[in-house]
């Protein structure tokens, strides 16, 4: 069977030809000499097993053949010139779509500032963000991912990763707690404390946190469990009980309770490590370049 791969320089050539009904007028017009354009067609009309073009008298005619092939060819050139100039348009970032998959507590923090400077910046790009745990289970493919490292976040094929910052973790107690006006907080004292539990995807910033617990042999006693940071610390204001969760969440909610205090936690290798990674390629994208620049910057005003 024969097998026909399109020579975009030949179907121009065959498209002035037809356009002209002369090989040697279409020549002129594309400025190459008229053996070459004839060389072009005969190789044309062998790779494609038709004749598309056929003598008549001292000229050549296009055949039926050739002229649904030269409507098809047409269309073909058209899409791969529309093509051409995406590609150069996504060189420099000018148009196309930059999707960010991002967890909660950085769409929150960090996310909509980046996003306001890279949409003024460039204005005709559509930007998506998608939450990273719903992510994971949608198996989407995002152009770039902020993400926490952790033995059970599956890698993605095709990506390039950079950590970013280790966030470490904080209790939140009532502010009359017996432990709340101290500068630090070891995970030991709080054994004795109900918890509240605050993240319902049992994700990793959750098995961090249980690692760390089960290497002191402490089990958190969890009578409350909710579904979000806010609503845990709400529930601490409340007095019902003690939370803990990474800094970064922390400082998105911290505004919306008043009656809690956040201490930093003793102990070392308690953190999280916030990473992104980007789509193969996409690294060269002015987007995503800005992207991770603004990324640098705000990790550098959080150390």
């Amino acid at each position: 069977m024969r097998s026909f791969e399109p020579d975009l320089g030949r179907l121009r050539t065959f498209l002035a030809v037809v356009a002209e009904e002369s090989i040697s007028a279409a020549a002129d017009n594309l400025r190459v000499t008229r053996a070459a354009a004839s060389q072009q067609m005969q190789a044309l009309q062998r790779d494609t097993g038709l004749t598309l073009l056929e003598r008549r008298g001292r000229g050549i005619a296009v055949t039926a053949s050739g002229r649904q092939f030269a409507a098809r060819a047409e269309r073909l050139l058209q899409e791969a010139g529309e093509l051409q100039g995406l590609a150069a348009d996504l060189r420099q970032g000018r148009t196309g779509s930059l999707v960010i998959s991002h967890f909660v507590s950085v769409g929150v923090a960090w996310i909509p500032a980046m996003v306001a400077a890279i949409s003024s910046e460039f204005p005709e790009l559509r930007i998506t963000m998608r939450l990273w745990d719903l992510e994971e289970a949608a198996e989407w493919e995002p152009d770039a991912e902020i993400f926490v490292q952790h033995p059970d976040v599956v890698d993605r094929s095709g990506y390039r990763t950079v950590e970013l910052m280790q966030d470490p973790y904080v209790v939140v107690l009532p502010a009359g707690h017996r432990l709340a006006e101290r500068d630090q907080v070891a995970l030991e004292d709080l054994r004795s404390e109900l918890w509240v539990d605050n993240d319902y995807t049992r994700g990793p910033n959750r098995k961090i946190l249980m690692q760390a617990c089960a290497g002191l042999g402490l089990a958190p006693d969890f009578r409350i469990e909710t579904q979000d940071y806010a609503a845990a610390a709400a529930c601490v204001e409340a007095g019902v009980g003690i939370t803990v969760m990474p800094q970064l969440s922390w400082q998105t909610i911290s505004g919306m309770v008043g009656g809690v205090r956040a201490r930093s936690l003793t102990e070392p290798g308690l953190h999280r490590i916030l990473a992104v990674r980007t789509r193969e390629g996409m690294e060269r994208s002015p987007a995503v370049q800005r992207l991770l620049e603004l990324l640098q910057d705000e990790v550098s005003r959080q150390v």
